[in-house]
C-alpha cells in the first residue's frame, strides 16, 4: 500500500469499498451493536423512542424498527425537524434517540439541537454514523470536525466509543444521563475488542488498558483499537507501551489521563478527528492547566478537507492504520 490515491480511483470504487468496515481482515465483530442494545433498552424502559432521518438502515436503527415498530419514528431528510421533535419528545418525559449522520447533526442542524435540547437540557441522545474517516465518500460524508463543533456546546455529553463493547455498555448510560448526548456511532459489523481487556464502559471515565514504561498512548473511538494493534507491534522493537482510552470526551476524565501524563514517557494521543478542536486539544489544554509542563504528539486527522477513496488507503495515506501508527510513535522516540 502506497498511501497515494490516483485522480481517477474513486470513480473506480464500488459503493462497499467507499463504505467498507474498518475492521480487520479476520478480526471478531458484533453485526449492529447500537441498534441491538436500543432494542433490548426499549424491552425494560417504555419510554424509549428511536427517530431516524431516512438513516434507519445506515445507522442500524431498523434493529430497533423491526423490534419496536410503534416507537420509531421515520421523519425524512430534515434533520432539524428531526432534533426538534426528538426534544418535544423528551420534554413530556420520553427518552429519544435520534440518529442520522455525524456531518448532518454537527452542520445542518446544530442550532436545533443547541436552543431545543441543550439550553433547557433535555435528555435527547444523538447517535451520528460516519464520524471521522470511516467513510470513503469525501468531505460531505466524512465527520472529521464534528467534536470541535459540539466541545463548544453547553450541556452537550460527547462519547466516542472504540468498538462492540463501548457502543453496546454506552446505551443505557446515555439513556440515564441528564441531559443531551452525542455518541459518534460505529455501525455495521463492528469490531468486538475491549472484552479482551478488564475493562468497563463507564460514561465519563477513562481506562488504562494496558501499562508501559516507555510511551503512553492516549486515544478515543477507533484509535483505541489501533493504539493497542501499535503497542503489541511496538513491543518488538523494544518499546514499552501504555494505552489510555478516553471514550467519553465531555465531561473530560482529566484526573485519569494526567496521572498517567506526568511522566517522562513519551505522550501521544489518537483519535479519528481532525487535531483542531478533538481529544489532543482535550488533552493538551488539560495539561497546561495542571501546569505539567510537557508535550504531546497528536495522530489525528489534518486540518483540511479530505480525499475520497477506499478506507485502508485513506487510513494509510492520512496516519490512522496501525502501520503508520507504529512509524511515528519511533520516530517521536
Amino acid at each position: 500500500m502506497t498511501g497515494t490515491i490516483e485522480p481517477t480511483a474513486p470513480k473506480r470504487l464500488t459503493t462497499s469499498a467507499m463504505i467498507a468496515s474498518f475492521a480487520d481482515p479476520g478480526q471478531r465483530t458484533s453485526s449492529a451493536p447500537f441498534g441491538h442494545a436500543l432494542a433490548d433498552l426499549a424491552d425494560r424502559d417504555g419510554r424509549v423512542v428511536g427517530l431516524t432521518a431516512d438513516l434507519g438502515k445506515y445507522t442500524d436503527m431498523h434493529v430497533f424498527a423491526e423490534a419496536h415498530p410503534d416507537r420509531f419514528f421515520q421523519m425524512g431528510m430534515a434533520e432539524q425537524l428531526l432534533f426538534g421533535a426528538a426534544a418535544g419528545m423528551a420534554e413530556v418525559g420520553l427518552v429519544p434517540f435520534a440518529s442520522t449522520y455525524s456531518v448532518f447533526a454537527a452542520r445542518r442542524a446544530y442550532d436545533f439541537l443547541c436552543l431545543d435540547a441543550a439550553e433547557p437540557n433535555l435528555n435527547v441522545n444523538i447517535v451520528g454514523g460516519l464520524p471521522g474517516l470511516t467513510t470513503g465518500y469525501g468531505p460531505s460524508h466524512q465527520a472529521t470536525e464534528d467534536m470541535a463543533i459540539f466541545r463548544g456546546m453547553p450541556n452537550l455529553t460527547i462519547v466516542d466509543p472504540c468498538d462492540s463493547v463501548d457502543i453496546a455498555a454506552a446505551v443505557p448510560q446515555l439513556a440515564a444521563c441528564e441531559g443531551p448526548t452525542y455518541l459518534r456511532l460505529l455501525r455495521g459489523k463492528v469490531p468486538t475488542v475491549l472484552d479482551e481487556y478488564d475493562y468497563t464502559f463507564q460514561l465519563g471515565r477513562a481506562a488504562v488498558l494496558r501499562g508501559g514504561s516507555d510511551v503512553v498512548l492516549v486515544s478515543s473511538g477507533l484509535m483505541t483499537m489501533r493504539a493497542l494493534q501499535a503497542a503489541d507491534r511496538l513491543a518488538a522493537h523494544h518499546v514499552d507501551v501504555a494505552v489510555v482510552h478516553t471514550p467519553t470526551i465531555k465531561p473530560f476524565d482529566a484526573e485519569t489521563v494526567l496521572r498517567e501524563l506526568d511522566t517522562d514517557r513519551l505522550a501521544v494521543t489518537l483519535e479519528n478527528h481532525t487535531v483542531v478542536g478533538g481529544l489532543f486539544e482535550t488533552v493538551a489544554s488539560h495539561v497546561v492547566r495542571a501546569g505539567l509542563g510537557r508535550a504531546v504528539v497528536p495522530i489525528g486527522l489534518p486540518d483540511e478537507f479530505l480525499a475520497a477513496g477506499a478506507l485502508p488507503t485513506l487510513h494509510d495515506r492520512y496516519g490512522l492504520s496501525t502501520d503508520k501508527v507504529v512509524e511515528q510513535v519511533l520516530a517521536s522516540l
